[in-house]
């Protein structure tokens, strides 16, 4: 047979499943294959490589842009108004204060919000800096994504450039802790300068005063609690003053002493009713009137026994933080103890700590409660109210500030800007060195920044040299927010400290550079290094995310 003429059996192969998909049947797809299965919830959402690097960047930029209007003494206010109950209203410029009081989607942003609250909860100022800083960094790392950049080559020159900025900015600080009068008017100069950006600018000399006054009395122990801010509508911010000692928002009930001397204060949290039964859906039946009156002399009994017990503690003046009524009251002042009742819970907590005393719940043990003492208690008025001051406590340190002003709304923001003074001049206190202010800091660190990026070779460099330029953005800000040529002065700025002129700054008052040692302008170390710390920590952070899933909300069931 001729085996020439015989056919070859047809080989197999993916021919005919091509053909057969071309004819209009779906071809089978591999499960490796694009068209993957998802290990995630239906509904839950994810969003990769560079959509998910922009939407970050995007967010935290957003939030940086939101602030940013807010920095430097030209800084303007935001109002925030909440949509609960009352729509309560805040007008304030203080970047924690906004960011706190916003709701954020974005998780970027939820990252810059943190650092902000990190900010004013380790410093209490530089929340506004910190937020601005680290949009600046996300900007040029954006624009250096762009360029083909690798995120962790950004990181890394980012670090290195963190770590020479904060050596340039330890070599410019200066250190008076040696000498108390220089050392004092380091401290009123810092507290000028932060209150510069505030609502209490005009009367800053005064309000610093105040501060510096407050602080100094605390002897380095750096407790705030031991400063009372006590808000009073009625006057001008000019009529805020100091008091020794404590001031308690309430007053005597009447009939009581209005004035104690060599005062001893039980502190309770205790409820001063009859004690009634306690047992829910209890009933008690009686078959005559005098049954009841019974039931009601027993109760009188025991609140008569108990307060029995409240004076053998040998104190003068009972100070509850719930009600006290009209019977114990009445059985307090017979056995000579004048009594307060309702004070708030702070108010309570403070006082316990400046007059020594403890809170106590329970009278059994005379000897296992804690009496507070003071010299005098009296009564005082402030405009039309009446108050109770607490004079010679047992911790010395302790102050009362009481702020006047038109309205609440001016009240609150006085508050929180005297509150940022006062964290602000105790973190001097316990790190003494200071730096200039007015940009001048952020000049020194960029230049420093720009000569390592000069030396150093690759693309790292490209990430110092962005920032160096986020650095010089806080002047660049601090002058657009004055309505001055942003452009020109950090120009100059440069040149000045080129030539070696490292106390040059922005001075917004003449609208030009200025020498910072001779307008006073001085901040805080510790505020400047946590803004530097905490910006780059931030910003490292989220140029590093590559991946967002969001998960399926909680379905609620039917």
């Amino acid at each position: 047979r001729d085996f020439s003429k015989v056919r070859e059996p047809r080989q197999r192969h993916s021919q005919p499943r091509r053909r057969r998909a071309r004819r209009g049947r779906p071809a089978k797809m591999s499960m490796l294959g694009n068209a993957g299965p998802s290990v995630l919830q239906e509904g839950a959402t994810e969003e990769k490589g560079e959509h998910a690097r922009l939407a970050s960047f995007v967010g935290a930029m957003a939030i940086s842009d939101l602030v940013k209007s807010t920095l430097g003494p030209k800084g303007m206010d935001k109002i925030l108004m909440s949509v609960s109950k009352g729509n309560q209203v805040t007008v304030t410029n203080d970047g924690a204060t906004i960011l706190k009081s916003i709701y954020v989607d974005n998780a970027a942003a939820k990252v810059l919000v943190d650092i902000s609250k990190a900010q004013d909860d380790e410093v209490g100022d530089g929340t506004t800096s910190v937020v601005v800083f680290a949009g600046e960094l996300l900007r040029q790392a954006e624009q250096l994504v762009n360029q083909k950049v690798h995120p962790m080559t950004i990181i890394q020159g980012f670090r290195e450039a963190c770590t020479v900025a904060k050596e340039a900015l330890e070599a410019a600080a200066l250190d008076h802790a040696a000498d108390e009068a220089a050392f004092r008017k380091d401290l009123m100069n810092i507290a000028r300068t932060t209150l510069s950006s505030k609502i209490l600018t005009h009367d800053k000399d005064h309000f610093a005063n105040l501060a510096c006054d407050a602080v100094m009395r605390l002897k380095g122990s750096g407790n705030l609690e031991m400063i009372q801010l006590i808000q009073k509508p009625g006057g001008s911010l000019k009529d805020s003053f100091l008091d020794e000692g404590f001031i308690l928002d309430k007053k005597f009930n009447t009939g009581h002493p209005k004035k104690i001397e060599n005062a001893k204060i039980l502190i309770a949290n205790t409820p001063m009713d009859t004690d009634k039964i306690k047992i829910y859906g209890a009933r008690v039946r009686v078959d005559s009137m005098a049954k009841v009156g019974e039931i009601e002399a027993a109760e009188k009994a025991k609140m008569a026994a108990k307060c029995e017990k409240i004076a053998k503690h040998g104190c003068n003046l009972f100070i509850n933080r719930q009600l006290i009524y009209n019977y114990p009251e009445q059985v307090l002042s017979d056995l000579g103890v004048t009594s307060i009742e309702h004070a708030d819970f702070d108010g309570v907590e403070r006082l316990a700590l400046v007059t020594g005393g403890e809170i106590c719940s329970t009278f059994d043990d005379p000897e296992g409660n804690v009496l507070g003492t003071c010299d005098t208690v009296e009564e005082i008025m402030i405009g039309e109210d009446r108050l109770i001051k607490f004079s010679g406590v047992a911790k010395g340190e302790a102050c009362t500030i009481v702020l006047r002003g038109a309205s609440s709304h001016v009240l609150g923001e006085a508050e929180r800007s005297l509150h940022d003074a006062l964290c602000v001049l105790v973190s001097t206190v316990k790190d003494s060195r200071v730096v200039y202010g007015g940009g001048c800091p952020e000049m020194i660190m960029s230049k420093a920044v720009e000569e390592l990026a000069a030396k150093t070779p690759g693309k790292r460099s490209l990430a110092m040299e962005g920032f160096a330029k986020a650095l010089r953005m806080i002047p660049t800000i601090i002058c657009e927010n004055a309505g001055l040529d942003s452009s020109e002065i950090v120009s100059q700025l440069r040149a000045s400290h080129g030539r070696g002129d490292h106390k040059m700054g922005v001075d917004i008052l003449t609208g030009e550079t200025g020498d910072m040692e001779q307008c006073g302008i001085t901040e805080c170390f510790r505020v400047k290094q946590q803004v530097l710390l905490s910006g780059t920590e931030a910003a490292e952070m989220i140029i590093r995310v590559d991946d967002i899933i969001k998960c399926v909300p909680r379905q609620r069931e039917q």
